[in-house]
């Protein structure tokens, strides 16, 4: 009875377009932002290496959500994104001790595997190696040969592998691109679904505009803005170490899909709820964080697509 009552309450609410949009928007943008994280640190798992991760990326995200949550609990939001935002903090220090974790523990393999090779030859092999050497030494130009051609067949190999490698590059990418096509469209289909049981069900609402809002304190404010210039600096790191690289090999291409649409739909939502001067003004932080970082998003997107191309057998 009581879910019946509260059905009908919501039904009585009269709810436009805008506001129907806005309420959809930020629940898409609440599910990706759940999820964002997951697929590095499945990556990073099946890896065993956090190598292709920039910290420093991680680090600056993670402070940018630290000055996100003092802002909410400073400026008294509601309690549902005071928990968002802690959230996202947890989440954060998971994606950089995994990264520790694993530098820490494939450093160590390193160093092992560097003091190994600096070692010497048993001595049981010592005679092999030579009598090999001297076998090529005793006809003249044998040694030439044999090297041209162990050479001409090296090379083709390398180029069968590269024709090889190339095409089952070319139809893996094209297999992760639909893979990551269909995820997103099922976040899609997740967070309009979820904001369309909560409408029906009287737990969403729409909320009215405040034409005249009581200020946000200088505090929160401040800490906005500066959440805002994290996210915006926390990607040129990673952006310059794939340069650095030429790869991305190791990142997950669905958290940045991810990334991409949870920061359109919450400046979308945003938006769609009101234009407001004043309204526009109180959340300027936090598009700034959303909408700008979507430039970094895509040019992160355009890495992919060029050193994803590079084969590691190619022949110069």
């Amino acid at each position: 009875m009581m879910a019946m009552s509260l059905a009908a309450a919501a039904q009585d609410i009269h709810l436009t377009a805008p506001e129907a949009l806005s309420g959809i928007f930020g629940s898409i943008s609440l599910v990706c932002w759940i999820f964002v994280l997951v697929p590095q640190l499945i990556e990073n798992y099946k890896q065993g290496s956090a190598e292709a991760v920039s910290l420093a990326f991680i680090v600056v995200w993670f402070v940018g959500d630290i000055a996100n949550l003092i802002g909410a609990i400073w400026a008294g939001l509601v309690p549902t994104v005071i928990l968002i935002a802690v959230y996202f903090c947890f989440s954060d220090l998971a994606l950089i001790t995994q990264c520790v974790y694993y530098n820490v523990k494939n450093a160590r393999k390193e160093r092992k595997l560097s003091t190994r090779s600096n070692g010497t030859y048993d001595s049981e092999d010592e005679p092999l190696l030579s009598r090999r050497d001297s076998d090529n030494t005793g006809l003249p130009g044998s040694h030439r040969r044999k090297s041209s051609a162990a050479s001409r067949l090296h090379r083709e190999s390398v180029n069968r592998r590269d024709s090889l490698a190339s095409i089952v590059e070319e139809e893996t990418g094209g297999r992760e691109w639909l893979k990551n096509t269909l995820c997103v469209v099922g976040i899609l289909t997740v967070g309009t679904g979820a904001w369309a049981i909560a409408w029906s069900s009287g737990v969403w609402k729409p909320v009215p505009v405040v034409t005249d809002p009581q200020p946000m304190p200088i505090g929160a404010e401040i800490l906005g803005y500066g959440s805002a210039v994290c996210y915006l600096g926390a990607r040129i790191p990673q952006i310059i170490k794939n340069y650095r690289d030429k790869s991305c090999e190791g990142l997950s291409l669905l958290f940045f899909m991810l990334s991409l649409t949870g920061n359109l739909t919450y400046g979308a939502g945003i938006l769609f709820h009101s234009t407001d001067k004043e309204y526009f003004l109180t959340n300027l932080p936090w598009l700034i964080g959303s909408l700008g970082t979507m430039v970094e998003d895509v040019t992160i997107f355009a890495q992919f697509r060029i050193y994803g191309d590079q084969s590691p057998f190619a022949v110069e």
